[in-house]
């Protein structure tokens, strides 16, 4: 039997970058896997996050984030924005990321990823430990790149990130399809 506290060895996560910027313009990026949409067809996120988080700072003072999808190939950027920085380290020159312009928000999103979510801060709740931002999407876009002109993703190209935790630590995995010689054996 687990105890109920593995369930990250059990349940793989999205891997995203939530870019923001600080009220005196210091560019924030750092790793998240508690993120998901809020019922599909809706255009709401929902993230939680620790309560010391320069991110979760960053939110509450601007009202805006963007959720970028990183590729699995951009596994040490996101290993370097894990660390703890002090909030006057620009993050993104930390990790050699280069920034994308965002189109209705400010903070910008990162070059190279899959997909960009520019977010506004809907609501939050607050807990004890924790608090759960609701972001509403204002813009969503993918890479040319990874998406066709049906807005579907070639998954085996893009190679989205995600996670799951081992007893080594994370181990950062990637969708793949049955029968293709990317599927993990």
């Amino acid at each position: 039997m687990l105890k109920p506290n593995m369930r990250s060895q059990v349940l793989p996560m999205p891997v995203v970058l939530i870019s923001t910027i600080s009220e005196d313009g210091i560019r924030n990026a750092a790793p998240w896997g508690c993120v998901m949409p809020i019922l599909r067809p809706l255009d709401e996120i929902l993230i939680a996050s620790w309560l010391k988080r320069d991110t979760l700072e960053n939110i509450r003072n601007t009202g805006e984030f963007v959720v970028n999808i990183p590729r699995s190939e951009m596994a040490k950027e996101v290993e370097i924005c894990a660390k703890n920085f002090p909030p006057e380290v620009d993050e993104f020159v930390e990790a050699g990321l280069e920034p994308r312009a965002s189109l209705k928000v400010k903070p910008p999103g990162i070059d190279g990823c899959v997909a960009w979510m520019e977010c506004v801060l809907v609501e939050e709740i607050l807990r004890e430990k924790y608090s759960l931002i609701i972001g509403r999407v204002v813009h969503l876009e993918g890479s040319d790149e990874f998406f066709d002109e049906r807005g579907e993703m070639d998954f085996e190209r893009a190679k989205p990130m995600s996670m799951i935790l081992g007893p080594g630590g994370i181990c950062y995995t990637h969708p793949a399809y049955p029968g293709s010689d990317q599927a993990v054996r």
